[in-house]
């Protein structure tokens, strides 16, 4: 069985600063992993390099067994890949609703589209109450129950949440 994401040994730079270096892990589908350490340990970085945003130095990264290491972050998110990033970078002068239409913006499935909305509002009902409010205005934790609402939106079938 071929696992749903597989890293192997990879290496990330920042200029001269190496910040990853041989770093491998395997996601199978329907597990949870999770990336622990300290503060400056590379949890990040490899996040973002999964993401298509860093471009390893060397490794690679699978994706339902196709490379997707130096691809552009668009192409790695149409084709499954999502991300909730910390700090709620939420659209502050959208509704709720707007944040989390452009979760949805690579799909063409209106019922899907709408079945996912209820779900996320399901999940976190506060945001029903809040769907026409500016983001900008809630809450810090309202604004992060949006964050992880918009990544649950485009119906990725492997998500991240840092």
């Amino acid at each position: 069985m071929t696992a749903m994401l597989e890293v192997k040994n990879i290496e990330v730079a920042y200029g001269k600063i190496v910040a990853v270096k041989d770093v491998s892990l395997t996601v199978n589908q329907g597990e949870i992993v999770t990336l622990i350490g300290s503060n400056g340990a590379g949890k990040s970085t490899t996040l973002r390099t999964i993401s298509g945003l860093l471009k390893p130095r060397k490794g690679e990264i699978t994706f339902k067994g196709e490379r997707i290491d130096g691809k552009p972050g668009h192409t790695i998110v149409s084709a499954g890949i999502c991300q909730s990033p910390e700090g709620r970078r939420i659209f502050p002068r959208m509704s709720a609703r707007e944040n989390l239409e452009l979760g949805a913006f690579l799909r063409n499935d209106k019922a899907g589209v709408a079945a996912d909305m209820e779900r996320v509002l399901d999940l976190f009902p506060h945001l029903r109450e809040r769907i026409e409010q500016r983001a900008g205005t809630m809450s810090g934790g309202e604004q992060q129950m949006l964050a992880v609402s918009r990544a649950l939106m485009g119906a990725a079938s492997l998500s991240a949440v840092r």
